[in-house]
């Protein structure tokens, strides 16, 4: 259970730091366990619900490859995932052609088959947790472009599945779904966008596609992510640190400032009683 997994490594003894990914519901638990236990540091690495931007003057085969595995790549389960796509309203309907046939393209199988890109969830349980939040977003309204059915009748398939016309305050736009299911809306400008796209309890990571330079700069600035990728998605270096703002947890994994959460700064001050020099 999730209780068990957070509680086990916070209890009093010689653990003195808990590096933890996983859902945010899991990261409360253990920050609040920490605190019962010896105040052991942590830094969490939780879950998101990241925006992905495409303006109309960026690349459009670029930007539809890249924001299709920005959604599918390990079948949705991935925490950065760009699960929130808006798509700058003059090149929206184009966009969501392409990108439905792209969805529609994918290879499902057995994952160690060369030919499959798409395998399965990782167990039922997440499955019908999927299948529920694609139920709600076609009861609330969002057009089901294509996918939305379990795969199959062997194992826990799910179908590569779109969505178009998605407002901001349905289900599958605000929830964690963690798998195949890809949400578009349109967008008219930078300002709207900035706020839609930072309307959120998530802040793990963002990606802006755009040709303007001096643009790209303005919203990776007033994104609260704590990565924004421009014109890709999902590239992660060593020398990179990466991490979330509000809910999507606190320190950073990777780059220089992931060794900092493990180290202790200490203060040693003597008193010399002669000054020899």
């Amino acid at each position: 259970s999730s209780g068990i997994n957070a509680e086990w490594p916070l209890r009093p003894g010689d653990i003195e730091k808990v590096g933890f990914t996983g859902s945010t519901e899991v990261g409360k638990i253990i920050q609040m366990e920490s605190a019962k236990s010896n105040l052991k540091r942590v830094t969490l690495e939780l879950g998101g619900k990241s925006p992905n931007i495409v303006f109309d003057d960026c690349d459009l085969d670029q930007a539809v490859a890249a924001s299709h595995m920005a959604v599918f790549f390990n079948v949705g389960q991935c925490c950065c995932a760009g699960t929130r796509l808006y798509v700058q309203e003059t090149m929206y309907e184009k966009f969501v052609e392409k990108m439905v046939e792209k969805a529609q393209n994918r290879i499902l199988g057995d994952p160690y088959d060369p030919k499959t890109n798409h395998g399965p969830q990782i167990d039922g349980e997440q499955l019908n947790k999927i299948l529920g939040l694609v139920d709600s977003g076609v009861k609330q309204g969002a057009s089901l472009q294509t996918g939305g059915a379990q795969f199959g009748d062997k194992g826990f398939f799910m179908q590569p599945t779109v969505f178009a016309d998605v407002q901001d305050h349905m289900d599958i736009s605000t929830q964690e779904i963690f798998g195949p299911v890809m949400q578009i809306s349109s967008f008219k400008d930078e300002e709207e966008i900035i706020e839609r796209a930072n309307n959120t309890n998530f802040g793990l990571a963002a990606a802006v596609f755009t040709k303007n330079l001096d643009r790209m700069y303005h919203i990776s600035t007033a994104l609260k992510a704590g990565t924004v990728w421009g014109n890709c998605y999902n590239v992660l270096v060593p020398q990179s640190p990466f991490g979330g703002f509000k809910e999507s947890g606190f320190g950073r994994d990777l780059g220089e400032y992931a060794l900092n959460h493990y180290t202790e700064v200490k203060c040693v001050t003597l008193a010399v009683p002669q000054k020899n020099s």
